[in-house]
């Protein structure tokens, strides 16, 4: 392309957070992040099960016995 003036992409290199050859030293406290190191995935902080009220619980549909569960199998392949 004679005539026309194009410039190049230029790339730098930034510097890394690394103060220390430590991994430990990036570490924070676990609600200041996300993923991982949130506080919602933090498991000391996590509730107990849940237990659901007796009327929930008799509102659910009873476990199948292996013989319905074989058959079930059965007609669905």
């Amino acid at each position: 392309m004679p005539g026309s003036q194009e410039e190049e992409q230029q790339f730098s290199i930034l510097p890394h957070p690394a103060k220390t050859n430590n991994p430990s030293d990036l570490d924070s406290e676990p609600a200041t992040q996300g993923g991982l190191q949130s506080a919602s995935a933090n498991a000391y902080n996590a509730k107990g099960p849940h237990v659901p009220s007796k009327d929930v619980a008799d509102g659910l549909e009873k476990p199948k016995s292996r013989d319905e569960l074989r058959a079930e199998a059965e007609r669905l392949n």
